[in-house]
């Protein structure tokens, strides 16, 4: 069987695309997803996201980790998925699709993608880190010496410890760097390796930033591996709305495998 793809990548966190309508995927094959995520004997890819249509809004987002299991939301593939619906034109500079998680609203311009995350009203502050959920769930904590700090050894411990156990959490080493810009490094689940970025992670960051007053910002520069992104937001109640990623998404290659 020959499938056409897609090769797409945000701030370095990057996704096989394929073009779903025809419902022509085996969707329940997750040996042939975990293959063709191998970055040795497949394509190679953080994660595969598969655009299919939708009866009510432009498309519908579905996406799996690289260990070929579904998973919940990914901010950079969505990002990266309306610039792959622009590319096929489904779309041409705004759109709304459903994703796991929800409906998301989203504009391009050029290869800049403003993503609508999902309202977070629950944050639990801890005395060395914090966790929330912005889509999907993240474990936010400080780490000073960022740049030579072992990602992938610490971050499995964090992740698969308690209180997290089976189900397991993304987590996210953090550095301040001003008041209103951080660096991120990402250990993500399903990955199970750091990844050059995290879109859910950065989005975690910047509101766990803000709930525990490291920054009275609502717009937050995040730094991490691959680039840079924004996330802003606004703030009612204590429930974080109109929290928008901001970021590159770029096509890489297409090819047939």
């Amino acid at each position: 069987m020959r499938q056409e793809f897609y090769k797409y990548q945000g701030t370095g966190n990057d996704f096989v695309m394929i073009d779903n309508r025809q419902q022509t995927f085996d969707k329940n094959n997750t040996k042939h997803v975990a293959f063709l995520c191998d970055r040795r004997f497949g394509i190679g890819a953080d994660g595969l996201i598969l655009l299919e249509n939708h009866s009510e809004y432009d498309f519908k987002m579905v996406y799996y980790n690289s260990d070929g299991n579904e998973s919940t939301m990914c901010g950079n593939g969505g990002r990266c998925l309306v610039a792959f619906a622009r590319d096929l034109g489904v779309i041409t500079d705004k759109t709304v699709f459903e994703a796991i998680d929800g409906v998301h609203h989203a504009s391009i311009n050029g290869d800049v993608v403003k993503l609508q995350m999902v309202d977070v009203n629950n944050i639990e502050k801890h005395d060395n880190h914090t966790f929330l959920d912005t889509g999907s769930p993240h474990h936010v904590q400080f780490e000073e010496h960022i740049e030579d700090f072992d990602i992938k050894t610490k971050g499995a411990e964090i992740r698969y410890g308690a209180p997290y156990n089976a189900a397991g959490s993304n987590v996210n080493f953090v550095k301040k760097i001003s008041d209103d810009t951080f660096t991120v490094r990402t250990y993500e689940r399903g990955v199970e390796d750091e990844t050059l970025s995290c879109g859910t992670g950065v989005t975690a960051v910047a509101i766990a930033m803000h709930a525990t007053k490291e920054t009275n910002k609502n717009l937050i520069n995040l730094n991490v591996q691959g680039g840079d992104l924004k996330v802003s937001f606004d703030v009612e109640k204590g429930i974080y709305k109109n929290v928008w990623l901001i970021g590159p998404a770029k096509l890489v290659y297409q090819g047939t495998i």
